[in-house]
């Protein structure tokens, strides 16, 4: 994250643009509804200005090919799985026991590991 004007954004933030949407089913996109596709950028650069333009594109792959739950973050102790329903679901990954595992540290790594993961997530 950056800091600019006193406000804070993630880099891969684009305000304001233009989306087209090509879906199969849905008129329009629905809240909190996974779509899988493909999302290209276009532009169109007129003489002075540039404006940012995207198409997204719904895919049509047999259900044998899409991924269920599909992994958006893996840490050394979790990994965090988005569901159909658009939920989030924080998995832990094994516990690495052996010489030195303090469960303090332990436990700290895994606190850390879910505010970096879900701080940069819209969390309804």
């Amino acid at each position: 994250m950056y800091q600019n004007n006193e406000k804070s954004w993630n880099r891969n933030t684009h305000i304001c643009v233009d989306l087209k949407t090509i879906l199969r089913n849905d008129a329009c996109m629905k809240a909190g509804k996974g779509y899988l596709g493909v999302l290209r950028r276009d532009e169109i650069c007129e003489e002075f200005r540039c404006e940012e333009h995207f198409t997204f594109r719904e895919e049509t792959l047999a259900p044998a090919f899409c991924k269920r739950n599909p992994q958006i973050f893996r840490g050394e102790f979790i990994t965090i799985t988005r569901r159909d329903d658009g939920t989030y679901r924080p998995n832990f990954r094994p516990i690495p026991r052996g010489e030195g595992f303090s469960l303090e540290r332990y436990a700290l790594g895994v606190y850390n590991e879910i505010c970096m993961a879900l701080g940069g997530l819209t969390l309804r």
